[in-house]
């Protein structure tokens, strides 16, 4: 794109790039090692238990959200990265 004689350099965003982006974040989420980062945050295993009833609180329900994108999606991840390499060998 030309402005007023200069060259600008305009970057699309894509969705692609927005896609790229969560399967970033989910790889990030999902390398996180329980004894050497959450346990210094306090992820015990007893830190979650809460009374009937109770609503967990918010450290508590991301910790939650951590365990559960470690479990769940640990094999489907691997089928995403996979795909997203294949594609940008392809298509650059």
């Amino acid at each position: 794109v030309a402005l007023r004689g200069r060259k600008v350099a305009s970057m699309a965003f894509t969705l692609y790039s927005l896609i790229q982006t969560a399967i970033l974040c989910t790889n990030a989420i999902a390398v996180l090692h329980e004894e050497r980062f959450l346990s210094k945050i306090g992820s015990g295993v007893d830190h979650g238990v809460s009374g009937f009833g109770d609503d967990p609180g918010i450290k508590a329900q991301v910790l939650n959200l951590i365990r559960s994108v470690r479990i769940i999606m640990r094999v489907p991840l691997i089928i995403v990265n996979s795909a997203s390499i294949v594609l940008l060998l392809l298509f650059g």
